[in-house]
């Protein structure tokens, strides 16, 4: 197959949404020349929001440390010795003061993460009150606790939670290398009964767990041809933690990082595309390109669950240099519904 990347198929004008991508035609878009690339990616991107907004996000582990799970890049699983101690779910009270903190700093989501493989209902029925709570304080919501029962997933959405994290991490044939204690499928599973609650999907990966290029754009793939495509898209930069299986795994090119960026972009023009883990790790000028390329997301403060991220004043310092500004919740609103439409 011959992939001509002006084809109108592809969607020249940055507007056409597809579904139907195939391999060879996102390896042809990694294979473009780096200007050609991020011309299309930053066309795309200033067909579906302004270019010079991004979406802030706030992390907070709510329960921590003691998963079940073998994720190889995790600190918080309970096979490796990382110095991640185990604790309960936060008290509501304590993950309210923390969300208030967060919306004085400037966040317009507040996300929330449990180390589970899968909440038991009680544990849904408590942190359904923590999303209630958070939402009070006018705040979007988001949560990643593992896998979900459809049930459970509409007990979340009836308690006002907004977005549901659940990535996908890499390829469906890498994924037996980073995973054994669950499947692609259950996680599927988990993004169609999310979907059928009607809430929205923050879904995306994980780069430099030592998966190829083909990894990469496979895994684009399976999220660009999900019957909606995800609302927010994380492309994160593996931390490589000390106890973990991933702890000397080869640091993923800067380039090839900041093109995942950009075929993300072209490939699901309306997501919002976040820069996620493992900015502490990159220079203002390697951010700057992944804004260029289509990113227009972080998350804000200085620490993603258990690892490190950049300080606040880093953050503002780099948004004023390049003259970004918070993107204003309305506007992700509009973003989320011209997914669907």
């Amino acid at each position: 197959m011959v992939f001509n990347a002006e084809s109108p198929r592809v969607g020249t004008d940055g507007r056409t949404i597809r579904h139907d991508w195939t391999t060879e035609e996102v390896l042809a878009l990694y294979q473009l020349p780096f200007n050609d690339l991020l011309y299309r990616a930053q066309a795309t991107h200033r067909a579906h929001f302004d270019a010079n907004e991004v979406q802030i996000s706030t992390l907070l582990s709510i329960k921590t440390g003691g998963c079940p799970e073998d994720c190889a890049y995790c600190p918080q699983s309970a096979h490796f010795t990382t110095g991640v101690k185990s604790d309960k779910l936060m008290a509501k009270e304590s993950v309210l003061a923390e969300a208030a903190r967060a919306r004085a700093a400037g966040a317009s989501r507040f996300c929330m993460g449990a180390a589970w493989r899968a909440p038991r209902d009680r544990d849904v029925e408590d942190v359904a009150e923590i999303i209630r709570g958070v939402k009070a304080l006018g705040l979007e919501t988001c949560a990643t606790l593992g896998m979900l029962t459809r049930p459970q997933a509409q007990r979340l959405k009836e308690a006002g939670l907004d977005y549901y994290n659940h990535n996908l991490d890499t390829s469906e044939s890498y994924y037996g290398r980073i995973i054994s204690t669950r499947t692609y499928q259950d996680r599927l599973e988990t993004l169609d009964h999310v979907r059928a609650a009607g809430m929205r999907v923050c879904c995306g990966g994980i780069l430099g767990m030592g998966e190829s290029r083909d990894d990469r754009a496979a895994m684009l793939r399976t999220l660009a041809n999900l019957p909606e495509h995800p609302e927010s898209v994380p492309i994160n930069m593996l931390v490589r933690v000390e106890g973990t299986p991933l702890a000397d795994a080869e640091p993923v090119d800067p380039l090839e990082f900041v093109r995942t960026i950009a075929v993300a972009r072209i490939l699901m023009p309306a997501s919002v595309v976040r820069l996620s883990a493992g900015r502490e790790a990159m220079s203002d000028e390697l951010q700057a390109l992944c804004f260029l390329a289509g990113a227009n997301s972080i998350f804000y403060g200085e620490k993603l669950l258990t690892t490190p991220n950049p300080a606040m004043h880093a953050d503002r310092q780099l948004f004023d240099r390049l003259g970004l500004r918070p993107m204003m919740p309305s506007r992700e609103e509009c973003h989320a519904e011209n997914l669907r439409d």
